[in-house]
């Protein structure tokens, strides 16, 4: 999203919010069937087991969304901060979130938080989904330039 070259308006960082939203839902969703019974009474993210998510748990991820997507317009653009290598801001970013995400677990018991396992699956499981979106990104950034570039010919070619 570096370098926007559109002019994005609140409706595009409103649909970006929800769509962050909704993965993290649809992700939760899925472990939720997959492991929720026997988790429980381990987390308060299966609390209803595969029946789905409580109202409470829906806010919480509702909240994390938007710190997200904050965090993506203050680091992943140049709408507020100008001049930063991307090294960095992803890092920031990236740090951000992964904060914030640790004040969850402790504030929402979204796990037990002297549970060793539970944070190894959770740091592996973040690393995973942060690379993962790490590599989409630039591949879509990589596709975008070259649609501009083959544009730019285009125009070029016509003079």
């Amino acid at each position: 999203m570096m370098g926007d070259r559109e002019q994005k308006t609140l409706f595009n960082y409103i649909a970006q919010f929800f769509t962050t939203y909704g993965v993290m839902v649809v992700v939760f969703l899925l472990f939720d069937i997959c492991i929720g019974n026997s988790c429980r009474d381990y987390s308060t993210l299966f609390k209803l087991g595969a029946e789905g998510l409580t109202t409470h748990t829906l806010l919480e991820l509702l909240f994390l969304a938007v710190i997200i997507t904050v965090s993506q317009i203050i680091f992943m653009t140049d709408k507020l901060i100008k001049n930063m290598k991307i090294i960095t801001r992803n890092v920031i970013f990236i740090s951000l979130i992964f904060a914030a995400i640790v004040v969850f677990v402790i504030v929402f018991k979204w796990f037990p938080v002297d549970d060793i396992r539970s944070w190894i699956g959770f740091i592996i499981s973040f690393s995973i989904s942060m690379s993962v979106s790490l590599i989409i990104t630039r591949y879509v950034e990589k596709s975008e330039n070259r649609k501009m570039q083959d544009a730019l010919e285009r125009y070029n070619m016509r003079e």
